[in-house]
């Protein structure tokens, strides 16, 4: 183990300039995807808080306190609904004094105001199902109409589609690209090596032995353009990012810690490093021939 530790470490020196191309250029990579996945999952956040507070609000007729409790436990039945809260007549007054002043009185009586129920629809339903539940509720006997944002919320379905899909599909790209970053170096590395594969396949070497340090080596790549790609990231958002300009410092770490980012990128950089070597050591050490 000790000798195929010192091999993966020899390695990166006798290629050193390839070697080093291919940290900078994972790390940059990586940078990119870590930039991506922190910007897309605020937007993420963003459009999730917006379409959590589209409601869908049921305005009743005159209904007795019976028939209010009915509508109550029908409206909990369904699937689309995750709370409920109900607004009396005079809880509706209450609002409209709050929002438009005591003044509001003196130009219209306030007992016109229905009351009605607030539903805060579940983030799983798409907008089409809801429209759907909505229109069914609305031929309920009982209710007045129905009023709640249908376009914002298609816009923000289509929106977080969209978002979703353009950074899975650009994520994969880099990731792609990196990987094939690695392939070539270590794919150099192993060519300038032929003469000692052929030696060691003469004296009974396996090819797995042969390809350790060359996979150590792609680790160790990944291991360096990992920790050169977190620090950058870690130093932009706390620090340089924030004076330049304060909007940064508001942005949040996805799912509320810094590490799970970091943690992530640098089990991708060394995965990228340990499959791009393996994939380049195994194909041309089994192409060469003694």
């Amino acid at each position: 183990m000790t000798y195929l530790l010192k091999e993966g470490f020899a390695g990166l020196m006798r290629t050193k300039w390839a070697s080093m191309t291919s940290v900078i250029s994972l790390s940059l990579a990586l940078l990119l995807i870590g930039i991506l996945f922190r910007l897309s999952y605020n937007l993420y956040d963003s459009a999730v808080s917006l379409r959590d507070s589209v409601e869908l609000e049921v305005f009743l007729y005159d209904l007795d306190d019976q028939n209010i409790s009915l509508m109550e436990q029908a409206l909990l039945s369904l699937n689309v609904v995750e709370e409920i809260s109900f607004i009396s007549k005079d809880s509706a007054a209450t609002i409209m004094r709050s929002e438009f002043g005591t003044g509001v009185e003196g130009l219209v009586a306030l007992d016109f105001l229905p009351a009605s129920f607030k539903l805060s629809l579940r983030r799983d339903i798409p907008a089409d199902r809801i429209e759907v539940v909505a229109a069914e509720i609305e031929e309920w006997i009982g209710v007045e109409n129905i009023k709640y944002n249908a376009s914002l919320l298609q816009l923000l379905e289509t929106n977080l589609r969209t978002l979703t899909r353009m950074g899975a599909i650009i994520g994969l790209l880099v990731l792609i690209t990196a990987m094939l970053l690695v392939f070539n170096t270590i794919r150099l590395t192993v060519y300038a090596r032929r003469d000692v594969i052929k030696a060691m396949k003469l004296v009974g070497a396996t090819n797995r032995f042969i390809r350790a340090p060359f996979v150590i080596e792609g680790i160790l790549q990944g291991f360096l353009a990992g920790g050169i790609s977190i620090s950058v990231l870690h130093l932009s958002f706390e620090s340089l990012l924030p004076k330049l300009t304060p909007e940064f410092d508001l942005m949040v770490w996805p799912f509320g810690q810094w590490y799970y980012l970091i943690g992530a990128m640098m089990t991708l950089s060394v995965l990228l490093g340990w499959l791009g070597s393996r994939w380049a050591a195994g194909t041309f050490i089994r192409k060469t021939e003694l």
